[in-house]
């Protein structure tokens, strides 16, 4: 993690509830990397912030309704956004479709991307935008952060201070784990011994793609057929998060879906700017 991700993080922790205006002064000291900061927390899933659509662009399956506008039920004010848009050589911004009113035009814009229509690309809010930290990034700062190997951030004692303070309260309201005293059968445990750490992890991923021949682009769906189980679906994410935050391997996303199957796809890790992690990269 970059220092300045980082910083942003502490800087957070020190806001309540861990939510603040996306303006406010506390993030001041960022000034034109703030946007590219938060953006690459956001794809990470470590913060949220409140969006908003900045472009659209006519999809395929957007023309053909328009070809025959019948054959789907569509509202006349949809259709006429719909046109307007297909009138583009390329994205369109939302402020030039000028009918019907913003409101109204951006609840319209939701709708047919919902539907597959258009494709609507996302950033952050432009007024009364706030940001927050979200529960992934809880779990990442209370279990998960280490300090990259060689790096040497400076942090402000007033950031320490937040980070503390964020520790004492999440470890204080940490449930604790359920014990039980009841008889373990000898199947059960053999289930429960199982506890891969993230460097057979690492290796399983370098096994898989010799065997599978994937040059170093090892689809996840493979790893979990591997993994799943003993692992869960997020044990096995946050065992990737891991291993990417040690700079071990590195997630990327899939460009072409059309090449596997819907569940293939699915085994990806969601992203909430669209697509999903798909390949993982060993380092």
């Amino acid at each position: 993690m970059e220092t300045n991700q980082l910083k942003f993080l502490l800087k957070l922790l020190g806001c309540a509830d861990y939510r603040a205006s996306y303006t406010d002064r506390t993030f001041d000291s960022f000034k034109k990397d703030k946007n590219k900061i938060c953006q690459n927390l956001g794809d990470r899933e470590l913060v949220d912030y409140s969006r908003e659509i900045a472009a659209v662009k006519i999809l395929p399956p957007g023309r053909a309704l328009l070809q025959e506008p019948t054959k789907v039920a569509i509202a006349d004010k949809e259709l006429k956004v719909l046109e307007k848009i297909s009138k583009a050589s390329g994205k369109i911004t939302p402020s030039e479709i000028t009918s019907p009113k913003a409101a109204e035009r951006d609840a319209i814009l939701k709708s047919l991307s919902d539907r597959g229509l258009i494709e609507a690309e996302l950033k952050i809010k432009k007024s009364k935008a706030e940001v927050w930290l979200t529960e992934r990034g809880i779990e990442y700062l209370r279990d998960d952060y280490s300090p990259n190997k060689g790096s040497n951030p400076v942090i402000s004692l007033e950031l320490l201070s937040n980070y503390l303070r964020f520790l004492r309260k999440t470890l204080r309201d940490k449930p604790e784990p359920v014990s039980t005293s009841a008889p373990i059968s000898v199947e059960s445990a053999a289930v429960t011994i199982i506890n891969l750490t993230d460097e057979e992890i690492l290796q399983t991923i370098q096994k898989l793609d010799r065997e599978l021949g994937s040059d170093n682009y090892l689809p996840i769906f493979h790893l979990r057929q591997k993994l799943q189980p003993p692992l869960s679906r997020e044990e096995l994410d946050k065992a990737l998060y891991r291993l990417e935050e040690s700079d071990q391997i590195e997630l990327s996303k899939l460009a072409e879906p059309g090449d596997y199957t819907p569940e293939q796809v699915d085994a990806g890790i969601p992203q909430f700017s669209g697509g999903s992690l798909f390949f993982i990269i060993a380092i």
